[in-house]
């Protein structure tokens, strides 16, 4: 009867293919894996805010969002635009490569940049379509693949570089999982086998919007 425990799974895939709320669903499935489990309305309720105060910086990131909203009503998004189209030789794979650094430096020294709402949809999407069409008028697949790069960079700064400050949440709970299981795995030593990877990471990425800078350019001849 262990694997009745196991019924909020089934709540969630439930609720995920009927399309209900998400939060719903989820808080509904954690109550019934309690009751499932023998544990009391009151202590359900205990466990839930103790999780939720234990955890609540994650949720932080909501508040900027109506700066995102104000500031690119103000018109953040034209500034930047104006801005990149004045620069010379600033094509959207030399933008990326700087937001990149600028993405890993961050992490080195523990900064959350939440990048996809604050930088990317707002500033270095933006910034990419502006120096991609000071020469030509891109298209609208153009448009897409220039998203889906400024998204991509993000996720290959944040991924590839979350590992290098040595009290990042993902390091102290391999360090101490690790530990748990009885080997001998440091946050320092973390951090520094991480490095390797994030400097493979700059190379690679690099050298991949290069590419993705001379096929914009031979797309743009074609179409003149």
């Amino acid at each position: 009867m262990e694997y009745i425990k196991l019924i909020g799974v089934l709540v969630i895939i439930l609720g995920f293919a009927f399309k209900l709320d998400t939060v719903a669903v989820v808080i509904i499935s954690a109550l019934v894996t309690a009751l499932a489990s023998g544990i009391d309305f009151t202590k359900f309720l205990e466990i839930l805010g103790q999780g939720f105060m234990d955890n609540r910086m994650v949720s932080l990131f909501f508040l900027t969002l109506p700066m995102i909203g104000v500031i690119e009503r103000h018109g953040l998004k034209e500034s930047a635009v104006s801005l990149i189209q004045k620069l010379q030789n600033l094509t959207p794979g030399r933008i990326f490569d700087i937001y990149l650094l600028i993405r890993e430096a961050a992490s080195l020294f523990g900064i959350s940049l939440q990048g996809q709402v604050q930088f990317i949809r707002p500033l270095i999407n933006p910034m990419a379509q502006a120096a991609a069409s000071v020469e030509t008028k891109l298209t609208n697949k153009q448009v897409d693949r220039i998203k889906a790069r400024s998204a991509a960079t993000e996720n290959f700064g944040n991924f590839f570089s979350q590992n290098l400050f040595v009290a990042s949440a993902g390091v102290l709970l391999m360090a101490s999982t690790m530990k748990s299981l009885g080997y001998k795995v440091s946050p320092n030593g973390i951090a520094l086998y991480s490095i390797p990877v994030a400097v493979l990471t700059i190379v690679l990425v690099f050298w991949y919007n290069h590419m993705f800078d001379r096929q914009l350019l031979k797309e743009g001849k074609n179409n003149d």
